[in-house]
């Protein structure tokens, strides 16, 4: 290999910048050969380089900097890799390797959500790479695939476990009869958890990948204040065990859809048939099943965060770019979002619904109960009564598949009624299909 070396800078040097690093050097040989030239990090940088790292890597110190502008404005570097996270200054920084005319790659699943189609746009202007394979499921690959591999499909939809710290808490809930702020604290303690784990358990995270993973699957921009969002800290242990009852595991879901030019986007908890493939995704974990129209289903399974597997996506992203710049067909691979589809309204979206109450534990309350989903249009699949005292009862209801705005208007009038202690809990249910 005679050619020069392609270089590459890394900006920010934490988790993912260190798992990058590693897969490089660990791999320098294999990688070589199969991009057909040496690939070399001529720079790092990082704000903070006394604080400890996952791996201890020998870096010379003429490779380090805290100047991002060290990499952004060397001509010798041809591809900056953004691991620092956020919008601030990250999206600062892509754009002005953007608009230098460096290709660049990053797994900030928050900075392509809200700023995708004005980093492609500079990428497309100075036709250079933008390629983020590590923003969603870390090492599983997904977003290749599905502007690839499943790229002559009509992509109808999509259902994922894309966040790691709520399937570790949900499955832990769920073997353990344990409620979520116990197995929260557990999570925190093991790494699974951040010390502020807002993102996760509020289902932001999910959401930001549901974006990109719609943008793509669908064709169609997906702005992140569109998509429906609820977390997991209402979900209780009592919740799992009657959900195992009913034949059912929780799940935060990530669901996308299309169907007459309309898309279906949200994220929420959801009681998913055991017999559905992502039921039995646990712990850590990630998972995205996709239904196509020539491939039928198929589903992505592995590890969707850390330091190794994100590392692993990032320089996938780098070998694909640096064997673009060999063929110098750099810029081929742009923004697929040609469409600007619009997104169905929460109320009208259809699920089936697990309802938990607590009620007076006299006669005709089941009744009074099922009168009121009767007259709102909600039909019943299951009631089943779970305990009662003498004075209160807890029953559980499963319904049929029912529009959201009918299921909202029928609790509504449910919690006005004096048989009604208290609406303890509210899951939408997803079918076998």
């Amino acid at each position: 290999m005679s050619e020069q070396p392609i270089y590459i800078g890394i900006i920010g040097y934490g988790k993912i910048g260190t798992g990058t690093l590693k897969t490089l050097l660990d791999n320098q040989e294999s990688i070589d050969r199969k991009v057909g030239r040496q690939l070399r990090v001529k720079r790092l940088v990082d704000a903070d380089w006394a604080s400890p790292r996952p791996f201890a890597i020998d870096i010379p110190p003429e490779m380090k900097s805290t100047d991002a502008d060290e990499v952004l404005e060397d001509p010798e570097i041809s591809i900056v890799v953004e691991c620092i996270g956020g919008t601030d200054p990250s999206l600062d920084f892509v754009l002005k390797a953007l608009r230098a005319g460096k290709n660049v790659v990053t797994s900030n699943k928050e900075l392509i959500a809200r700023h995708g189609k004005e980093l492609f746009e500079a990428a497309v202007e100075r036709n250079v790479d933008l390629m983020f394979e590590g923003s969603v499921g870390g090492g599983i690959p997904i977003l290749r695939p599905l502007k690839q591999c499943l790229a002559a499909n009509r992509i109808s939809r999509i259902m994922g476990i894309v966040n790691g710290t709520t399937n570790f808490i949900l499955t832990q809930m769920a073997a353990e009869g344990a409620e979520f702020d116990d197995v929260l604290q557990e999570a925190k303690r093991l790494g699974y958890a951040e010390p502020d784990p807002t993102n996760d358990i509020e289902g932001f995270d999910a959401a930001f990948k549901l974006a990109i993973l719609g943008s793509i699957a669908f064709e169609s921009r997906v702005h992140v204040e569109d998509i429906y969002r609820e977390g997991i800290a209402k979900v209780s242990a009592r919740d799992m065990e009657y959900a195992r009852q009913l034949g059912y595991v929780v799940k935060l879901l990530a669901i996308g859809a299309e169907a007459d030019g309309a898309l279906e986007l949200r994220v929420h908890p959801t009681l998913l048939p055991t017999s559905h493939p992502l039921a039995a995704v646990t712990g850590p974990f990630n998972a995205i099943f996709v239904q196509g129209s020539s491939v039928g289903e198929v589903m992505f399974y592995g590890q969707g965060a850390g330091t190794m597997p994100t590392g692993s996506a990032v320089v996938g992203d780098i070998i694909d770019i640096a064997r673009n710049i060999r063929s110098g067909s750099t810029g081929r691979v742009s923004c697929t979002c040609f469409e600007g589809k619009r997104v169905q309204p929460m109320e009208q979206v259809t699920t089936r619904h697990y309802l938990r109450t607590q009620v007076a534990d006299r006669p005709g309350v089941l009744a009074a109960i099922a009168k009121v989903f009767g007259e709102e249009g909600v039909s019943l699949a299951s009631v089943l009564q779970m305990g009662a005292s003498g004075e209160t009862a807890e029953i559980v209801w499963l319904t049929h598949p029912a529009q959201e705005g009918r299921m909202r208007r029928s609790l509504a009038r449910i919690e006005k009624l004096d048989e009604v202690d208290e609406i303890s809990s509210w899951i939408r249910a997803e079918t076998e299909k």
